[in-house]
Order: C-alpha cells, then structure tokens, then sequence
C-alpha cells in the first residue's frame, strides 16, 4: 500500500523538487520509504514518485520505482495471488530479487501487457514507463478500491493517489468545477470521472489511461465493466448450490485479504457484513483475529455491545472504543485535509476514529464495504422497484403532472413532516420518469437539483453520472441486478470505498475490501434477485452463510447505518461550528451560495424544525474544504 505521485510534462518545466513535493504530501499513505526519479525524453519529462507502507517483503528490495527491461513502475494496492502468478513467471524463465508483489506485477507486464490484468486478484492503481515503446500508461482496479486522480491541462499530465498531490505541482490550478460542485451538493460525493476541480479528473475503475510521449495523445481504456457481469445469463443453480459456491468463494476471497508480513485486523460492526468478515476468517485459524469496533454513549446510534456480543461468540480479540461529540469535535477539523476535495458521507467521523484505533494494533485492516451492493442489502433498491411498480405507468405519470401544480406547503399535516418538500419532489419526478435506475438516482440525493438551484448561485443542469445510464443497462438480467450495477457504479466506488481508503491512509494503515473481489461479484450477479431477497428479506445469502457460524438470535436486530449522531450533535455541542462556517458573512466568501435561503434553512434546523441535517452537513463540509484548500473563512 502506498501513494504515487508524478507528471508527463511536455513543456519540460516540471523537475525532480516538485516530484518531490508531489510525492511527500502523500508521506502518511507510504511512511516507511520513498522514491523520486524523473527520466528526460526528447518530447518530454516524466515523473514518477513513490511513498511506501511496507506490507510484503519490509526490505529494501521493495523499493521503487522498480526498473525491468525498458519498464519502471510506482505502484498502489496489492496482488493477493502474487505468488501464484510469480510461480507462473519462474516457469517461463523469470527470476525473482524480491519477494514483493511490485516486482511480479511488472515483470507480468513484461511478459503479458495489459493481459496481466486478467490474472490479478487484488486492488491497485499503478503507473508504468514503457521507454521503448515510448509512453506512460495509468491503470486502476476492477472496483476502484484504490484511487487514482489526474489532471491534463496545457501539455501537462499530472497524476496522485490524492488530490493534495496534483496541488503541489505549481502548474496546477485551483479552479471550482461547479457542475461538480452541484453533484457534491446532491449526493454528498462528486461521481467517476469528476472532481471539485476543472481539468481534473478520477480514472474510473477498471479502467487504464495511455499517453503517448510521441504526439501527447491521450487514450481511455475499459478493460473491465461490472455491467458486463450483469449481461450474463442468470445461473441455473439450485438456492443450495448458490449459497455453496457463494460461501466457497467468500472463504477464498477473505483468505487472500489476509496475505501480509505484518499485523492484521477487522472492523466489527455488529451487522452481517463485517459480522461474516470475522466469522469466516476465525473459522479458519486457532490464532485470534484482532477485532475493532467504536460505539457512541447516545443508546439509539449505538451498536458496540452486539458487536462485542459477536465477538465473544467467535473468540476474537475485541477491542472497543466509546466515542462522544468531543472526539467528533476534533476530527472535524481533519476532515478536509483527509478528504481533500468536498466529501461529506455521515460516517466519515466514525470511519476515521475507528482506524485510528485501530492503527495502534494493526497495519492492515479487513472492511466489509460492497456487501449491500453485491448482496443488496439496501433499502433503496426495494423502494425503487416498488415506487416504480405498484400502479401502472399513465397513472404514474397523471399523478406527477398533478403533483407539479400543487406545492407540498400547502398540503396539510404533511407539510410538517420531516423533510416533507424534499420527499415530494423526489416522488414528483419517480413518477414521471417510471424507471427504477431513475428512482434509485432520486432516492440518493440529499438535495434536489431544483434545491440546489435554490441554495446556491449555480444552475444544477450539468454532468451526467452512471446514474443517468440508459441503454447501457437494457440487457441486464433481472430489474434488482440492473439497480445494484448502478449502485456498484456509483455510491459504492465514489462514496464508500473513498471514504475507507482515506479514513485508514489517513494513519498509515491499509484498509482492504474481501467482499469485491472480482470472483465473487462476477458470480452474485449471476444469482436471480429471488435469492437475494428472499421472503421480503433483503441479503438472503448473506444471512443464510452467516447463521451457519453466528447464532441467529445474536444478528437478528433492526438495520443501523454505521453513521455518527452528527443530527443531535449540530443542536447541541458541535452548534457552534455549525453556525460560524455558515454564517452570512463566511458564505459569502466564495460566492456560491444564495446567503440568506441557506442562513433560513440552517435557522430551521437550530431551532428544532423538520429539515435533513443531511443538507446543511454537505454544506458545512464544503466550507471545511473551501477554508483549507481555497481560502480561508
């Protein structure tokens, strides 16, 4: 696990002091050593920087960048089959100086070019320096689990793991993308291929980026689409089968995520996904997995005492930490500097604690993220289907037209429901689209593109988003698949793996993601959505594997999002944050927000109305990140 950093530099300004620069801003993802080259082409300069984490083979041999034949590389991730595949090499005449996954990955690039794709089990993003064939590639994993942004402007490619990288190149500049900003606004994320800035852009998963030193020409390629998974035909398996060869799977891909040369742990929550995470890997050994959960002092957010109940049925080493608003207090202001572009998930401040406690024990930590994707744990999904489904279509249709003509203010009694004008605008436009992708886009917004018109001086009429696919998604094998190819696509690499990734770089540990492993999605989106959910329950196969390793009485609770008490918190002793950096004065600085409709909503809330603190939190994170990297409030 590291951080990379470098530039293509066409107009030659760029040397190795702003490698350099490019590179250590990213010390805490790679603490442990580093690597600075820069290679003079006749067209061009080429960076390339790296910060190590020492996880596989802690000796100098490890170092990079690492140079074969006419190739250097920097790589991110991990190849969890790298001894197979170096097995594989050995038998076609390579030899071997390391025993770090680094050295496999490129001398199977040597051998195999973009075909070592295809063999690799494992997440990574990693560039290489191809001399003789005279260009520079970038490539990204399958799920998007490592990140990997870059920025092509004025003969200038730059490239980091993190934006603060990019940042540090002085031909860099910092200008607000407000049609990202209108996304972040909606979703609480900016979605693939978009950034808070302009010319800056994340490589989207499963994708790679060729440049050409010769004539700086730029080429995307896709070399693997979940969609694709979801174009297959559904499997004929028996439930028995499904859920055999689903639990084989998981066994094999939890076991690889364990592969490491130093200590590793697991995040508990207490719900089915990190739960199967801890009971499958402790099945497997007599040595005690480390497991680490936070809990709050508020009963109703709190989920620690069932995750320690797990715990003690499985006989991990637990640890637990209870946390309260002051701990919250203190992150808050790391935020920005963690997440640094506008990034405001409400689990982002127990995410970030809980590595920190961790951090102390382990180097590697094992998350569960993907399982409500794969497994279609959410809600959402049977909400789109059901809003879309229960009456037909002209119907749909009719009610919306009418709905357009009634505002929700004068609606009586429902008007003083929580977030009541949202809700209906939302229903207001399921109904007239009639597709479930579109209901499942609307369902994911925390501001309407109309509210966001309304809060802000924008016009929230920009970027399309794999939301918006369209026939893209028409040969998908059933109407749940379609829906969890979209979410795969969206919340979950541009919400959920980017606030994991930061959270456990953030201290210098790597966090890793079994339940994506290509394997087992490619097979679950064979599986018919009647075995996903099954009897009005939602992650059947999930539950069903579980129970064969944690009592049922132990997991059978009513789902908690792993999320803060950020909604009591705003009220009470995190207020004063809250009301300086949307202070009148402070949203005035940038010049991107209507003053006095956000001063209104932020009043409402503080004084006990029924609005989503959810819109006045992506808010106040932007500020955070205004105040840090643009200017300061």
């Amino acid at each position: 696990m590291c951080g990379i950093a470098g530039f293509i530099d066409f107009t030659q300004k760029s040397d190795a002091d702003i490698l350099r620069s490019m590179t250590d801003v990213m010390a805490h993802r790679g603490p442990n050593d580093a690597g600075y080259e820069v290679y003079e082409h006749p067209r061009a300069s080429v960076g390339l920087g790296q910060r190590r984490l020492s996880i596989l083979d802690l000796s100098r041999s490890g170092h990079q960048p690492m140079h074969f034949e006419q190739y250097s590389i920097i790589f991110n991730g991990e190849i969890y089959n790298f001894k197979e595949i170096r097995t594989e090499l050995e038998k076609l005449g390579h030899h071997f100086h390391s025993g770090a996954d680094t050295e496999v990955l490129l001398k199977g690039y040597a051998q195999w070019k973009e075909k070592i794709l295809d063999k690799c089990i494992g997440m990574f993003a990693f560039v290489i320096y191809d001399r003789k064939a005279e260009e520079v590639t970038l490539f990204r994993d399958r799920a998007g689990v490592k990140p990997l942004y870059y920025y092509w402007h004025n003969r200038t490619l730059l490239f980091a793991s993190e934006l603060k990288g990019i940042c540090e190149h002085p031909a860099f500049r910092k200008e607000i993308d407000e049609k990202s900003l209108s996304l972040f606004l909606q979703y609480s994320y900016i979605p693939a291929p978009y950034t808070i800035y302009r010319n800056t852009h994340k490589l989207k998963p499963g994708h790679l980026l060729k440049l050409s030193l010769n004539d700086a020409a730029v080429k995307e390629v896709q070399y693997w689409n979940v969609l694709d998974a979801y174009r297959q035909p559904l499997t004929g398996l028996s439930e028995f089968d499904v859920i055999k060869h689903t639990e084989q799977l998981m066994h094999n891909a939890y076991s690889y995520r364990m592969v490491s040369d130093v200590p590793v742990g697991v995040f508990l929550s207490g719900g089915y996904d990190s739960a199967s995470v801890a009971a499958l890997l402790q099945s497997n050994t007599s040595s005690r997995i480390k497991t680490f959960t936070i809990g709050y002092k508020e009963p109703q957010w709190d989920e620690s005492k069932e995750a320690k109940k797990i715990a003690m049925h499985l006989g991990t080493e637990h640890h637990e930490w209870i946390v309260g608003p002051a701990e919250a207090k203190e992150v808050l202001h790391h935020l920005p500097e963690i997440y640094d572009e506008p990034f405001a998930d409400n689990s982002t401040v127990p995410t970030t604690l809980v590595s920190r406690f961790a951090s102390k024990e382990v180097k590697v930590v094992l998350s569960a993220d993907g399982g409500d994707e794969v497994f279609a744990g959410y809600n959402k999904f049977n909400q789109s289907l059901r809003y879309t489904g229960s009456f037909p279509k002209p119907l749909q249709r009719t009610i919306s037209a009418a709905m357009s003509v009634v505002s929700p203010e004068v609606i009586p009694y429902f008007n003083k429901q929580y977030n009541f004008a949202s809700r209906y605008e939302k229903m207001k436009l399921i109904w007239a689209s009639g597709k479930p992708q579109h209901a499942l886009k609307y369902i994911s917004q925390y501001l309407t593109e109309n509210e966001v018109n309304y809060y802000t001086a924008m016009q929230a009429d920009g970027y399309k988003t794999n939301f918006d696919m369209n026939g893209e998604l028409d040969n998908m094998n059933d109407p749940l698949n379609r829906l969890l190819a979209v979410d795969y696509k969206t919340f979950l690499v541009d919400n959920n793996l980017v606030k994991v990734d930061r959270a456990t770089m953030s201290v210098s540990i790597e966090g890793r993601e079994p339940m994506l492993d290509h394997r087992l999605v490619e097979f679950l989106a064979k599986v018919p959505a009647g075995l996903k959910v099954k009897d009005g329950i939602n992650k059947y196969i999930l539950k069903t594997i579980v129970h064969k390793y944690i009592p049922k009485p132990l997991m059978e609770r009513p789902k908690r999002p792993f999320i803060a008490p950020l909604q009591e918190w705003f009220r009470d002793e995190l207020k004063e944050q809250m009301q300086y950096y949307l202070s009148g004065e402070r949203l005035a600085k940038s010049g991107l927000f209507n003053v006095p409709h956000v001063e209104g909503l932020l009043k409402n809330y503080l004084s006990g109305g029924k609005v989503s603190h959810q819109k006045l939190w992506n808010m106040l994170v932007f500020q955070l990140w205004y105040s840090r990297w643009i200017e300061k409030l």
